[in-house]
């Protein structure tokens, strides 16, 4: 293994573990000191590596979008999961049934329809532990807050769910012009949790855990009393859609992406990172702070202009120091995108490689 990132062959992704570090201990004090549990998002990283140092640092569990990516980490040990996902089909709920064998598992009910499948499922198998998953205004998945005690009765009727959790996710924070607004966003996220698990607690449902926080908002609602669990993904790397927003600074982003010139014209600078290293994500609605398609460090005067497959075509302004083959590090608009681009991270500190770690989930999307 080379020793310095500069070293490496482009494009590559770099992880850097001094960040990594400060930014999962950030979190988990954050959870400590509200007196909650943290479950995070491993969709950002797919890392059974970095899942096990979340899990090492305090996490309860971890949260999961997808059931292979549940398998994934059930089989490297991890034992308690949320898929915070709407799982229905009668090919998925077979696989869910054996990975219960596994793991301890808890799925999103988001119908009476999907509620009943998913029972008629579990007919003479152990209880699945179901939380309810109501909309806060993303406008997703989830159940609006009128339709909780419709699907709250009928869940109390299907005897193969243990049903004790109401969570959401206010995706929506990430079209926030404001801090100020992300905070009304993250109050009104943690009040349609609390309204729809007084609604069920009413039926008669014990609702143990109240779950929320999108990475936007998660430092906010984990203030609301009432809530027992925060959910961030992206925190543990943050990128630009973050810094635009204003939730953090690039000094925190621990995720880049190496770089080479590969071809250097009168008005533009080619790199070798297009959309398939970088993606065409701009963040919510094409966020207005988000410039460009990733930040390259330490040449604010450089904006990476357009992507295509396998150029990143940057303008510059008057001129550039950059030369053929040189290499430069771009922190992406969105990490969990890029991250299921590459096999592998690079893990770094101090500019010096010191590990690889697998991307072990990348691709798992069934």
């Amino acid at each position: 293994m080379t020793n310095s990132i500069h070293l490496l062959d482009t494009p590559a992704l770099l992880l850097d573990l001094t960040l990594l570090e400060n930014n999962l201990d950030e979190i988990s004090a954050i959870a400590k000191k509200n007196q909650i549990q943290w479950r995070p998002h491993i969709k950002t990283h797919k890392s059974i590596h970095i899942a096990k140092m979340q899990l090492a640092k305090g996490a309860c569990g971890i949260t999961v979008a997808k059931l292979e990516e549940a398998e994934i980490m059930a089989n490297s040990g991890i034992k308690d999961i949320l898929i915070a996902y709407p799982i229905s089909s009668s090919q998925k709920l077979t696989r869910l049934r054996q990975l219960t064998l596994k793991a301890t598992l808890t799925i999103a009910i988001d119908s009476v329809e999907q509620a009943k499948r998913v029972n008629e499922a579990f007919e003479g198998e152990k209880p699945i532990t179901v939380w309810l998953k109501v909309n806060s205004g993303l406008n997703r998945c989830g159940v609006d807050i009128e339709e909780v005690v419709e699907i709250a009765s009928v869940i109390k009727r299907l005897s193969n769910l243990h049903f004790n959790g109401i969570f959401t996710h206010a995706g929506h924070s990430y079209a926030a012009t404001s801090i100020e607004q992300i905070k009304e966003i993250a109050e009104n996220e943690a009040k349609v949790v609390l309204e729809a698990a007084k609604l069920c607690e009413d039926l008669g449902h014990q609702i143990t855990h109240k779950s929320i926080g999108s990475t936007p908002t998660f430092k906010y609602g984990a203030e609301v009393e009432g809530i027992t669990e925060i959910r961030p993904g992206n925190a543990a790397f943050y990128d630009m859609c973050q810094v635009g927003l204003g939730v953090t600074s690039t000094s925190q982003c621990a995720l880049t992406v190496l770089s080479s010139v590969v071809s250097i014209k009168r008005d533009r600078i080619i790199f070798d990172t297009g959309s398939k290293a970088l993606s065409l994500d701009q963040g919510a609605h094409g966020n207005k702070s988000v410039v460009g398609y990733g930040k390259v460090i330490n040449h604010p005067k450089i904006i990476l202009a357009r992507l295509s497959e396998e150029h990143g075509v940057a303008t510059f302004l008057d001129k550039t120091d950059l030369s053929l083959t040189d290499k430069v590090q771009i922190i992406p608009n969105h990490a969990c995108v890029v991250a299921n681009l590459f096999d592998e991270y690079f893990v770094h500190r101090d500019g010096e490689i010191v590990d690889t770690w697998q991307v072990d989930a990348r691709g798992k999307m069934r």
